[in-house]
């Protein structure tokens, strides 16, 4: 029976995996399901997570550490914004930090009126913030960021210099980016991990920016594969999945591929004979 059609098969240099994570319960998300107009109040600003957030961070944590997770992912990418950033510290951390360790707190404590002990980097991947895998932009304050200054002081072993302005200067009060513009960006932002080395990477983000971004992929799948990759994320939902490079974008050369033929020695494959001699009478061409 042919499966072919429903098969797809590319080298494995050219794939990376990604563990695609929105963040935790934040204030806005609480507010804003009791009314739709929260979502416009300057007091949800940068929306830090809730307590119950916090909960699931801690219970995001520990799947990510039973399955082994934590040991795989070669670096974490995050939105900039103070709940994403809390997610991802607190997910993919170290331990408590105390006073006197060698590196860097990831974050600091009550980090954003978090309440929050401290966060160690010790043994934890690299993470870094970059804006385009930021929210949907404009309009609400709660996807407004503050300034990487302020950042880097609540979060001193966070990497904030892929950012180039300090204060934010790509939320409008008035202009509300468009859905295509979301999708548009969130591809440019897939196409980026390419030009990264690591192979297994964590993305700590937003709900609109999965949801318009993943709508863009997955329309060749079968309709239960295609709501597996697009549906709405849930607070603290994680999904692993497998993005594969197509084009050029990505061609580092293949770290397991062997060439074979060392040392060097005659070898005419049985098949490339037979297409050389097409005349050559073969068992299924002898004539009876």
């Amino acid at each position: 029976m042919d499966n072919g059609g429903s098969l797809s098969l590319y080298p494995l240099h050219r794939c990376k995996t990604i563990h695609l994570v929105r963040h935790a319960q934040g204030i806005h998300n609480v507010e804003g399901d009791k009314n739709y107009k929260a979502y416009m109040s300057p007091e949800y600003f940068d929306a830090h997570i809730t307590e119950l957030g916090w909960e699931q961070v801690d219970n995001l944590r520990k799947h990510v550490h039973s399955t082994g997770l934590i040991k795989k992912v070669d670096v974490v990418i995050t939105s900039p914004l103070l709940r994403t950033v809390q997610t991802a510290v607190g997910v993919f951390g170290g331990e408590e930090y105390t006073d006197g360790m060698d590196s860097l707190p990831l974050m600091v404590a009550n980090a954003g009126s978090s309440g929050h002990a401290a966060i160690s980097s010790l043994y934890s991947p690299p993470i870094i913030a970059v804006e385009q895998c930021r929210e949907h932009l404009g309009v609400h304050p709660c996807d407004k960021r503050r300034s990487v200054s302020e950042y880097k002081s609540l979060f001193p072993g966070v990497d904030f210099s892929l950012i180039e302005s300090d204060d934010d200067s790509l939320w409008e009060a008035d202009v509300r980016e468009t859905k295509e513009a979301v999708a548009t960006r969130g591809m440019e932002f897939l196409n980026w991990l390419f030009t990264r080395k690591e192979n297994e990477i964590a993305i700590v983000t937003h709900s609109g920016f999965l949801f318009h971004t993943l709508a863009k992929l997955g329309n060749d799948c079968h309709p239960l594969v295609k709501k597996e990759i697009s549906s709405h994320f849930a607070n603290c939902e994680l999904r692993s999945m497998v993005i594969v490079d197509r084009s050029k974008v990505g061609s580092d050369s293949s770290s397991t591929n062997y060439p074979g033929k060392i040392p060097p020695g005659l070898d005419l494959p049985s098949d490339v004979a037979d297409g050389k001699n097409p005349d050559k009478d073969t068992p299924n061409t002898l004539k009876q």
